[in-house]
């Protein structure tokens, strides 16, 4: 019988497991054994409270300044949504209905706009409301190998554009896709008291990355036809050769989509100013907008080196330096009461 007495030793364990235990062992190092040195900020009162007072300080004034930039521009606008012409036809009853013979029938109208003082160079915006481009399906509709001048056929089109890419197998819009084909094609004409008509240039309002780099004329516009809802071809946008087709500015602007159903985007440039008066606009009503319940409107403005009227960037800053210095007072109190609690505890 085998002795009880005596030690137990007990076996190795096997090869593979040490050598498993080893390796995930990490290595003796300062950073894999974490005895980098550290350093953890300790927020107190003195570190913290400056911190919110130099905001404020900063900021108040900041935005003091940015409203009152905003406040110099001068800007006004008026709604023509329901413009009639001088036969009382109602344009945007006949622009809402999408027949062939309502949209080749031209409706004018015209309406008169107060204008105050403006000095410098007068900027023409159109605004549109409840028009949603920000839409998914219709931001991807266009063809931007087309609208960079390169050589497409109607087999080439991208298919985003659809329906809106071509008529057949051999013709195809010009350009093509929603976008496009959606495109404002309100024109304005400005009169003074005198009767004189402004002078209303359309260039000068687009990116110049887009005008000089996105968009480009092909070397021939053979076998396309105009958007469906286009009164005339690409080809007849502007007068100006510099200014039509792919490149024309109003298109290269429309193009640039929105990112709230309520925007506006630049018309034109008036240079030279305007003088306080009454003056008569005419409009060549072609965009509907009743159809989806939208409105639309023009509006004249000044810029200043902070760009147009809008005083959310001024106000901002101003809410946000009074909350740092209502914050840090606030601190202040509470930092002296506790203070002076603990001078006056009494340790048992």
């Amino acid at each position: 019988m085998p002795s009880n007495s005596g030690s137990f030793t007990p076996s190795s364990p096997p090869q593979d497991e040490t050598d498993s235990a080893r390796t995930r062992k990490p290595d003796n190092t300062a950073f894999k054994q974490q005895r980098l040195p550290a350093w953890q900020p300790i927020l107190t009162a003195k570190s913290v409270l400056p911190g919110f007072f130099v905001i404020s300080v900063i900021f108040i004034p900041l935005g003091i300044v940015l409203l009152l930039a905003s406040n110099d521009i001068v800007e006004v606008s008026q709604e023509y949504t329901t413009c009639t012409s001088t036969g009382n036809v109602s344009c945007d009853q006949l622009r809402s209905n999408r027949s062939s013979e309502a949209m080749q029938e031209s409706c004018t109208c015209s309406f008169n706009i107060t204008v105050p003082a403006m000095t410098g160079e007068v900027f023409v915006y159109y605004g549109l409301t409840n028009f949603f481009q920000n839409h998914r399906r219709y931001v991807k509709s266009r063809d931007d190998v087309q609208l960079n001048g390169q050589s497409v056929s109607a087999a080439t089109i991208s298919t985003d554009c659809e329906p809106y890419d071509k008529v057949n197998d051999t013709f195809y819009y010009a350009p093509a896709g929603a976008i496009a084909n959606s495109l404002f094609n309100d024109t304005f004409a400005i009169q003074n008291a005198d009767g004189n008509n402004l002078t209303i240039s359309r260039t000068g309002i687009a990116w110049p990355t887009d005008k000089n780099q996105k968009f480009n004329n092909p070397n021939s516009f053979a076998n396309t036809v105009k958007p469906l809802y286009w009164q005339k071809p690409v080809t007849e946008l502007d007068t100006d050769a510099a200014n039509d087709g792919y490149e024309n500015e109003g298109l290269i602007v429309w193009m640039r989509t929105a990112a709230f159903p309520t925007f506006r985007k630049p018309y034109g440039r008036i240079t030279g100013g305007l003088q306080s008066g009454i003056y008569t606009v005419t409009v060549d009503y072609n965009f509907p907008v009743t159809s989806y319940d939208g409105t639309k409107r023009i509006i004249l403005t000044t810029t200043s080196w902070i760009g147009g009227k809008n005083i959310f960037l001024g106000v901002g800053y101003i809410v946000v330096g009074a909350l740092c210095f209502a914050t840090a007072v606030a601190l202040c109190v509470v930092h002296n009461i506790t203070k002076k609690k603990s001078a006056t505890t009494v340790p048992r």
